[in-house]
């Protein structure tokens, strides 16, 4: 259940994509003096604000969140609303597609503190399937070791990856194990509202722009699909049920996202251009998807694997229970 769970999350974060880049699109039209900080900005307090006045009621019938839930929530706005921050500024200065594949950098950042952490060398089985994602992102995104260079954009989008997976493994702490996940995705959807509104305001080409980024019927459509199901359905299901997954194997769960992605734009583009008045074509079906989603979609069976044929070795299924 939990990994479907994650599975689910990463559907949902895939939706993000092709909402996110037409709604920068169709802001940038209709304010085209505006700074990619402020848009950025502005897009987080908007998103993150609507999610938290949709999941306040929702508390209403439940105790008041404790101060345990209220810390994580505030910790996992830090990590997750400085990471988005930084990964979003970014990618104003390199490729999306060295974005995608450098933002997956966590998975293995994640085998790396454990190791850190426990002393222990993870096993083979756990190297190889992470072995399985970067490669699989790789294809994905079209990198190739000629055209990857290190610049201010590369180098941001790294750093963004060391705070998404604080946010990852502070869904892993023993103090937290109690807490409950609707308070704390709403203490987070509030901090990140918080950390959001003085960028925004700060970095906004004028006081009223504030009010006239919102002002449109494709921005507040997006944007409610962007609070409900990308922020209230993702993130509910993800404070809610990795708790019940290692870290490692979560972050690989979490690698899935750009498959996701890749099928939504196969589709989505088109269809919010014409509604929005952008221009935004769909992305074509490539045999990199076909490759890179499967080598993604094999290592997280082969980390999932609870029961395997006897013939294979031991060192391959990482003490998986054998089926004779």
């Amino acid at each position: 259940m939990a990994v479907l769970a994650l599975v689910l999350t990463c559907a949902f974060w895939g939706l993000s994509f092709p909402v996110l880049k037409a709604l920068q699109l169709e802001q940038a039209a209709r304010l085209p003096e505006a700074s990619s900080w402020f848009l950025a900005a502005w897009i987080q307090l908007a998103r993150f604000g609507t999610a938290a006045c949709l999941l306040a009621p929702a508390m209403l019938h439940l105790p008041k969140p404790t101060r345990k839930e209220i810390q994580q929530g505030l910790e996992l706005a830090a990590w997750g609303g400085l990471g988005m921050g930084i990964q979003t500024d970014g990618l104003v200065y390199t490729e999306a597609s060295t974005s995608a594949f450098l933002t997956q950098a966590y998975c293995v950042l994640l085998p790396l503190w454990t190791v850190a952490r426990s002393r222990r060398l993870p096993s083979l089985r756990l190297l190889g399937a992470t072995a399985l994602v970067v490669a699989g992102t790789a294809i994905l995104s079209g990198i190739r070791p000629g055209n990857l260079s290190i610049g201010r954009g590369e180098l941001e989008t790294l750093l963004s990856t060391v705070f998404f997976t604080g946010q990852i493994l502070a869904l892993e702490k023993p103090r937290y194990a109690e807490n409950r996940g609707r308070p704390v995705t709403l203490m987070m959807c509030v901090g990140i509202a918080v950390l959001a509104l003085p960028v925004a305001w700060l970095t906004a080409p004028a006081p009223e722009a504030m009010l006239i980024a919102g002002s449109s019927l494709p921005t507040a459509a997006m944007l409610t699909s962007l609070a409900v199901f990308c922020t209230i359905g993702a993130f509910l299901l993800m404070n809610t049920y990795q708790r019940y997954v290692p870290a490692t194997e979560a972050g690989l769960i979490y690698t899935s996202e750009p498959v996701f992605a890749s099928a939504y734009a196969l589709f989505l583009p088109a269809l919010l251009a014409g509604w929005a008045g952008i221009s935004y074509a769909n992305e074509e079906f490539t045999p990199a998807l076909l490759w890179g989603g499967g080598a993604i979609l094999a290592a997280n069976i082969w980390m999932q694997l609870k029961g395997v044929p006897h013939w294979l070795p031991a060192w391959l299924t990482g003490g998986a229970r054998r089926i004779p």
